[in-house]
């Protein structure tokens, strides 16, 4: 009887090929919706640069009905109505992940959830340090906890950097993780005084709609309705609205049934998608990011403890809590690390992580939502951390990116042109005898070439 082995188990190796599949196209929208989402920061620093009365003008017009509570400034309604979307598409994710994607197994989620964990706590305790030694206003501490997956992606493509699809979809996967605790952060923490007819409502709302979808109830012109009055609900309830969005989208079936290419919520989250990556997140950076960026902004960035704090926190805090974290939990649960890979890809790619975009610059506008000329100060501080986060990977990336392209092309390699990667067809004996008809004709092929080779060189050594 041979002894146990004590094998490790495999950290950022081969994924499964469906969840390699799912994860490549919600890659690829996010990829899209990114660089929409950076074009829009840009748009906005121009236009808040160069024709600031009109840009303030814009993002503060009002419109909506006041009997309803809901008189918004357009900058509102993209924070609170919009990003309600986007929150609807981050519930959907996290529900997949939960039931069918990386989070289904403990053991397997542990990993990343520490790494997320590690990767909000640490940036909240460099804020804390930072200003508890300064003598700044500790009301921001969340504001370098978020990663904008989005934003990051963007990075990459600007960039011209290839990920594994294990690096990618570990990056996925802390970003969902990031986007719960952001969610309990913006629950629990911004929440102003309650008003408990609104809520109480709300929550019936949602008990509706949770009971139409288990019904089986059909048809956008009954959810779509249904959504509104309840966000519109939640909106004047004092807790954040974005929080409706959530909570529906976690209410969605993602697990298939037999006779089902899609579930629900992969349908929902395919069609609304595109809506939040290419509308609503672009529109909310339009008037959130659009921010006064002089040598005096840029130095009171530096010299102002709240702004240090979200600046460390995005660049040091999330790379060093990321890492940190990951390499402990494998370490301590014997994850053997991908041969492929190496650690300083993990840093790269926790410091990537350190892009805090969309949700950073919302927490902002909640934590100093009183002080508006701070407010904009850490804005500019999430957009200038997230630039040193994005460069800082850019270069670690860049280093490793001849290995990143060969992993790469080895994972959509596709000689016998089934459809399926070759890196999955390894151990399938049709898949070799595939590939020995195709080399078996080829070889065929070059023989009769050099047949014809041969026939004409010794034509060509003939008389004349």
């Amino acid at each position: 009887m041979s002894a146990p082995t004590n094998r490790r188990s495999p950290f950022l190796g081969r994924m499964p090929l469906p969840e390699r599949n799912f994860i490549a196209d919600a890659l690829r929208a996010e990829t899209v919706g990114g660089v929409l989402l950076l074009a829009a920061a840009v748009a906005a620093l121009i236009w808040a640069n160069t024709l600031s009365a009109s840009y303030e003008a814009v993002r503060g017009f009002h419109l909506g009905p006041a009997a309803l509570g809901l008189d918004l400034s357009l900058q509102h309604w993209a924070a609170n109505g919009l990003l309600a979307v986007f929150f609807f598409v981050a519930g959907i994710e996290l529900k997949r992940e939960l039931v069918a994607g990386e989070l289904r197994d403990p053991k397997a989620a542990a990993l990343p959830v520490i790494a997320a964990l590690c990767g909000m706590a640490m940036p909240a305790a460099v804020y804390f340090t930072v200003n508890s030694i300064g003598g700044g206003s500790l009301q921001g501490w969340a504001v370098p906890t978020a990663t904008d997956i989005a934003f990051a992606l963007a990075v990459l493509a600007v960039i011209g950097t290839s990920l594994p699809a294990a690096l990618r979809a570990f990056l996925l996967t802390l970003a969902v993780v990031d986007d719960l605790f952001a969610i309990l952060i913006i629950a629990i923490f911004f929440t102003s005084t309650l008003n408990f007819l609104a809520l109480g409502l709300a929550v019936a709302g949602l008990v509706l709609f949770y009971l139409l979808l288990r019904k089986g109830v059909r048809g956008w012109y009954v959810y779509v309705p249904l959504a509104l009055v309840i966000w519109g609900l939640m909106e004047n309830s004092g807790v954040h609205a974005t929080i409706a969005g959530v909570a529906m989208g976690l209410m969605l079936r993602c697990t298939r049934r037999d006779g089902e290419t899609q579930s629900p919520g992969e349908h929902i989250e395919h069609l609304v998608r595109p809506l939040s990556a290419g509308l609503a997140v672009p529109l909310f950076a339009l008037f959130s990011a659009g921010v006064s960026i002089s040598g005096g902004a840029v130095h009171d960035v530096f010299t102002r403890p709240e702004t240090l704090g979200v600046v460390l926190g995005l660049v040091v805090g999330k790379a060093l809590g990321i890492f940190g974290g990951t390499w402990l939990t494998a370490r301590f649960t014997r994850a053997e690390l991908n041969p492929d890979l190496k650690w300083p890809d993990v840093f790269a790619l926790a410091s990537l992580a350190g892009i805090g975009f969309t949700v950073s610059l919302l927490i902002g506008e909640l934590a100093f939502s009183e002080n508006p000329v701070l407010t904009d100060e850490i804005k500019a501080a999430v957009l200038i951390g997230s630039l040193l986060a994005a460069v800082l990977a850019g270069i670690l990336l860049k280093l490793r990116n001849t290995k990143y392209k060969k992993l790469c092309e080895d994972e959509e390699r596709d000689e016998d042109q089934d459809g399926i990667p070759d890196i999955y067809e390894l151990d399938k004996p049709e898949y070799h005898l595939r590939m020995a008809a195709i080399h078996e004709a080829k070889a065929a092929e070059h023989r009769r070439l050099a047949e014809v080779a041969s026939g004409t060189h010794a034509g060509d050594d003939g008389p004349a």
